[in-house]
């Protein structure tokens, strides 16, 4: 699986890198990315602009905003209910939303990072590995990406007199999850499951909809490496440089 990584690499570069601008806030290079936070994507309703979703999927038909999916299956993506639609690429309809016609709510995302963290079980308990590129460069992860809204309801006199309603404090939800396949000969060390990282020629294809599964394979290894590191990263709130600095074993 893929539950933590890396985005190290400066704002200039990643606009640079992915032909894509940051609309909100500056970014700041983050050492320990983790479910639950607001991160760096690329969408395809978007795909000139750097968006801020919630890791975690969560299912427009989901009752309620908890429990979002970090991972999806590359085998299965297209199948389970949890990830069809963004895989097909969904949009609205006024018969299931207020929004215009055509606009998208779910679909595919490029999720960039230079690197991800994988725990190894050991004598000691299990030790945190970085698995980047040799280079350190930056690459793009498959995911998806859906929107979920909560369901208003009135109850009590208000139903009958125009009152607030029970989801009025709680706007849209955006997330995403990050796809996995089987391990390459690197990986397979650390784990079963491993990021799709997808070659640079096939991520705009991902966005368009014009690559399917074929694309979701293992990435070579030769150009890879794994090291170990400190397990401060094992603190979600923990964010700092020296996360990823390999760690000195005997």
């Amino acid at each position: 699986m893929c539950g933590r990584y890396t985005l190290v690499a400066e704002e200039d570069a990643l606009e640079a890198r992915f032909d894509a601008r940051f609309r909100d806030a500056e970014f700041t290079t983050r050492y320990n990315m983790a479910p639950g936070q607001d991160l760096p994507v690329i969408t395809d309703a978007e795909p000139a602009t750097f968006q801020r979703l919630e890791w975690g999927l969560v299912p427009s038909w989901a009752d309620d905003d908890s429990g979002g999916l970090i991972n999806a299956r590359a085998e299965s993506v297209d199948e389970k209910p949890s990830f069809r639609e963004a895989y097909e690429g969904r949009r609205c309809t006024r018969e299931s939303n207020e929004r215009a016609l055509d606009t998208p709510s779910a679909g595919r995302c490029l999720v960039p990072a230079d690197g991800f963290y994988e725990w190894v079980e050991t004598d000691d308990g299990k030790r945190p590995y970085r698995v980047t590129f040799e280079d350190e460069r930056v690459f793009a992860m498959a995911g998806l990406w859906e929107r979920w809204e909560p369901e208003t309801t009135q109850t009590g006199l208000d139903a009958f007199g125009g009152g607030v309603d029970d989801g009025s404090e709680r706007g849209p939800l955006e997330t995403f999850t990050i796809i996995t396949t089987e391990p390459n000969t690197l990986i397979s060390d650390l784990h079963h499951r491993m990021a799709v990282i997808l070659d640079p020629d096939a991520e705009r294809r991902w966005l368009s909809g014009e690559a399917g599964r074929a694309v979701l394979e293992p990435y070579p290894a030769d150009e890879m490496r794994a090291y170990p590191v400190s397990t401060a990263v094992n603190d979600p709130a923990t964010d700092e440089s020296s996360l990823i600095d390999p760690l000195e074993t005997a």
